[in-house]
C-alpha cells in the first residue's frame, strides 16, 4: 500500500474526495471517518423524502459503505468520530462509538470534510422531542417517525430561508397548517427585500402564514412562544434556521479559518498546514464577483471543492476558482432563484451599481401555459459587468438563473448577455427571453 489518506466526513465533500483520490491513485491507503450512521447520501432530498416523494430513506443514499469497499477500496468507518488531530505526529484521534473505545489513526495526508451543523436557537426546549432538524439522514429518519406516529397539524417552522421554505412546502402538502417564523425583518436573507416580499406573498397565497421581524423564546409540547407574547400551537416544530462550518475540529489543531469561521484554503484546496486539505460546507470559498472569501454551504459547491482536492490527492492537478453563489429552489408553484450579488452584497463589496428590474412571463405571452416572472439584475456602474441577478416566478422560472451564473462566471457585461444567441420557441420563453430584458433594463441605467 502507499500512502495512507484520511478522510474526516462521509458525506458528499468527503467521499467524492476519497474516490476522485482513488481514481487516479490505485495504491493510496484510504480510511473514511464519519460519526454518523449514513455516507454518501443527499440531504438536499430531505424534504421531498419527507414529503411522500420518495418511500425509503435509502434512496437518497448514492453508495453504501460496503460499495465503497468493495468496488473503491475505500475503508469507510461508521460512527467514528474524530475528536482531535495531531499535526506533530499526523495522527486522528477517534472515538469508536461502536465499541465504545478512543484509537488513533495515523495520516499521510488528510481531508478535512466536516460538513456544516445547524443554528441552533438557545432558548428554553430546543431539545424538546417535538423540536427536529433537516441537516442529516438521521433528521430525516426522526420526521418520518413522527409523521407515522399521527401527521402533525400544526407545524411552525423556524427560518425562512431555502431549508425553511421547502419544509414549509412539504407540511403544506401534508396538509398541515404552517407558519414560518423569522427574525429578520423579511424571508429569504440571500434575496433583496424587494425581491423576498415576492415570496413571501406567495408564501400567504399558498395557505402559509409568514411571521417577520419575530424571535422565539421558549418551546414547549405543543407550543411555541414569541417575544411579542403570542404563543403558536405546533404538533411539531421544523429547524431551518442556516448552518455553521464544522471547522472547530481543524481550528483546535491550529489550521486558519477565515470568514464565518470556515477552514481557509487555496485554490487547490490545501490549508496553510502541512498535509491538511479541506472541501465542502465547513471550507471557505472565493467569490468570483466580489473577488472576497465567502462562506457558501452548498452541495453544488462541496462536490466541486471535493473532486478538486481529490484530483490533488491522486496526484494530479486541479484547481477550484471560486463560486457565484448560484441557489434555486420552490414553493408549491413558486421557483425562486438567485446568483451573484444582492444589494446589500453589492455594498459591502464597494462597488457601484444600476438595477434592471422588470416583469414578463415564462414563455410567449399568447399562450395559456405562460406564467409571471419577475427578474432582477445588477450592473456595475461604468462597465456594466453583471453583478448578480434574482428572479422570482411559477413554472418555467428557476433555471433561467443558470444563463446568468454562466455568464457571471464568463465575466460579461449586461450588453454581452443581451446579445447572447438565446434560444427561443413560444413554449419555452418570449422572444426576448426574461433575464435578456432585465440585462437591457440595467444597460439603460448605465
Amino acid at each position: 500500500m502507499g500512502e495512507r489518506l484520511v478522510v474526516i466526513g462521509g458525506d458528499a465533500g468527503g467521499m467524492t474526495a476519497a474516490t476522485q483520490a482513488r481514481r487516479l491513485d490505485g495504491d493510496l491507503d484510504i480510511v473514511a471517518l464519519e460519526k454518523g450512521s449514513w455516507v454518501s447520501y443527499s440531504a438536499c432530498g430531505i424534504p421531498y423524502l419527507v414529503a411522500g416523494d420518495l418511500e425509503r430513506v435509502e434512496e437518497l443514499v448514492a453508495r453504501t459503505p460496503q460499495e465503497f469497499r468493495d468496488n473503491h477500496r475505500i475503508d469507510v468507518r461508521l460512527r467514528h468520530e474524530a475528536m482531535a488531530i495531531d499535526t506533530d505526529a499526523r495522527q486522528v484521534e477517534v472515538r469508536d462509538h461502536e465499541h465504545g473505545r478512543t484509537v488513533r489513526i495515523p495520516y499521510d495526508q488528510l481531508v478535512v470534510a466536516t460538513g456544516a451543523s445547524p443554528y441552533r436557537p438557545d432558548v428554553p426546549g430546543i431539545n424538546g422531542e417535538t423540536v427536529l432538524g433537516v441537516q442529516t439522514l438521521t433528521d430525516a429518519q426522526r420526521l418520518l417517525d413522527r409523521n407515522r406516529r399521527g401527521m402533525p397539524k400544526d407545524v411552525v417552522v423556524v427560518g425562512g430561508g431555502y431549508i425553511g421554505l421547502e419544509m414549509a412546502e412539504t407540511y403544506v402538502r401534508l396538509g398541515a397548517t404552517v407558519t414560518v417564523v423569522d427574525l429578520a425583518p423579511e424571508i429569504m436573507g440571500t434575496l433583496d427585500p424587494d425581491m423576498a416580499a415576492l415570496v413571501r406573498t406567495a408564501m400567504v397565497r399558498h395557505g402559509i402564514a409568514v411571521l417577520c421581524g419575530t424571535a422565539v423564546t421558549a418551546f414547549e409540547p405543543g407550543a411555541v412562544h414569541l417575544a411579542n407574547g403570542d404563543t403558536l400551537t405546533a404538533d411539531l416544530v421544523v429547524l431551518g434556521t442556516g448552518v455553521a462550518p464544522n471547522s472547530q475540529l481543524a481550528a483546535d489543531a491550529g489550521v486558519e479559518t477565515g470568514v464565518k469561521g470556515a477552514i481557509r484554503v487555496n485554490t487547490r484546496q490545501q490549508t496553510a498546514s502541512d498535509g491538511i486539505w479541506a472541501a465542502g460546507d465547513c471550507a471557505e470559498s472565493h467569490h468570483l464577483v466580489s473577488r472576497l472569501p465567502v462562506h457558501i454551504p452548498l452541495g453544488t459547491v462541496a462536490n466541486r471543492q471535493a473532486r478538486v482536492a481529490g484530483i490533488n490527492l491522486g496526484g494530479g492537478y486541479a484547481t477550484f476558482p471560486g463560486v457565484v453563489g448560484t441557489a434555486v429552489t420552490k414553493l408549491c408553484s413558486t421557483e425562486v432563484a438567485r446568483t451573484g450579488l444582492s444589494e446589500r452584497e453589492a455594498v459591502a463589496a464597494g462597488l457601484e451599481y444600476v438595477v434592471g428590474k422588470i416583469k414578463a412571463t415564462t414563455r410567449a405571452g399568447y399562450l395559456p401555459e405562460a406564467r409571471p416572472i419577475v427578474v432582477k439584475m445588477l450592473a456595475e456602474r461604468g462597465s456594466g459587468r453583471i453583478l448578480g441577478a434574482q428572479l422570482v416566478g411559477e413554472e418555467g422560472a428557476g433555471k433561467r438563473i443558470d444563463a446568468v451564473a454562466v455568464a457571471l462566471t464568463a465575466g460579461f457585461t449586461v450588453e454581452d448577455l443581451l446579445n447572447a444567441d438565446l434560444a427561443y420557441a413560444p413554449p419555452f420563453s418570449p422572444l426576448w427571453d426574461p433575464v435578456q430584458v432585465a440585462a437591457r433594463k440595467a444597460l439603460a441605467g448605465l
